[in-house]
């Protein structure tokens, strides 16, 4: 046999196997896609409704990041109905979510400074030596109170907000209903401003140097837990809405609900801008604080008349509450 024909009959073409894809299978795409899509489906829609589906809805931002896992397994079984689905759930989370960690266009304002802390006493056991501490740091003009107890009002005059801010229109009581507003220019109370649906919500004016007018209301609508959820519902819907003309007004406290609750930017939507939200400070959270776990949700909210411009937001720990407190700088127009 001469070679050739021996290279012949043993010869031929060496064909690799052909590597297998990885295939997810298209039920178990949909069985873990389909909660994100109705997730976003009620954040986007605000229906959340009940008392635990209101609660969870704080998670939203979580959820955004969860729903790219949901989006790499829709991807893998490549079956394009869960994969549009997955597409169009991630881009409704970032639509929702993103805008937060991002600087907003403001209205042009280049008057005075209107500075707002605002803080949560945990049943009046914050540390008030801390409390001053930071008024004294921030130099705020009005200082918005929760859970204010009558030993809390006395507590902190002791550690020296009475020398700082001097005027105050206080409701103080031995439980989480009490509030309590201080200011270092005086302050006028506006009874009957609104109907207040949860904790005391006291209501004021104050005149800034140069005569401009602004109107504060401390915030604490009941947390939506149970049956209260209805009442928190009510306690939203039932907070004044900012005016085109005249005083300017902002709402500063724990409103015990987050941006991704429709209940709460359809408050924003009536005249204000959310001081985080714009300044891309949105997803710093401020409960729970001082405990095991990490602050998780962003539930305390300085909300200002859309006619301001938020030229600073903080967020700041303070010892024995369990909520961070909050400052922000606000600009008026000029001509004030």
């Amino acid at each position: 046999m001469d070679i050739t024909t021996s290279q012949a009959a043993v010869g031929g073409v060496i064909v690799a196997a052909k590597r297998r894809r990885r295939r997810v299978s298209g039920k178990l795409a949909w069985i873990v896609v389909a909660p994100f899509a109705a997730w976003a489906t009620a954040r986007v829609a605000g229906l959340e409704r009940g008392s635990f589906f209101t609660q969870i809805m704080t998670a939203t931002p979580y959820a955004a990041a969860g729903s790219l896992g949901a989006l790499l397994l829709a991807v893998l079984s490549r079956r394009r109905g869960v994969l549009a689905v997955a597409v169009a759930t991630t881009a409704a989370f970032a639509v929702g979510v993103l805008p937060r960690v991002a600087p907003s266009a403001q209205a042009a304002a280049d008057g005075p400074t209107l500075r707002v802390l605002s803080t949560n006493l945990l049943f009046g056991h914050a540390d008030a030596d801390a409390v001053v501490e930071l008024v004294r740091r921030l130099r705020p003009d009005v200082v918005s109170t929760q859970e204010l107890t009558p030993s809390a009002v006395l507590e902190l005059d002791d550690a020296g907000l009475k020398e700082l801010m001097p005027y105050r229109i206080l409701q103080d009581e031995y439980s989480a209903r009490g509030s309590g507003l201080y200011a270092r220019y005086p302050l006028t109370e506006i009874p009957g401003l609104f109907r207040v649906i949860g904790h005391n919500m006291p209501a004021a004016s104050m005149t800034l140097p140069g005569g401009a007018q602004v109107q504060i209301v401390d915030v604490h609508t009941y947390p939506p837990l149970g049956r209260q959820v209805t009442a928190w519902t009510d306690g939203l819907r039932n907070l004044p809405s900012a005016m085109s003309s005249g005083p300017y007004r902002v709402l500063v406290g724990d409103f015990n609900a987050s941006l991704d609750h429709g209940e709460l930017r359809k408050v924003v939507e009536r005249g204000y801008v959310d001081a985080g939200d714009v300044t891309g400070k949105g997803l710093i959270p401020t409960w729970p604080a001082n405990k095991r776990v990490p602050p998780l949700i962003t539930i305390d909210h300085v909300l200002a008349d859309q006619r301001l411009a938020v030229t600073s937001y903080e967020v700041h720990t303070l010892p024995r509450t369990d909520h961070r407190a909050i400052f922000a700088e606000l600009r008026l127009p000029g001509g004030n």
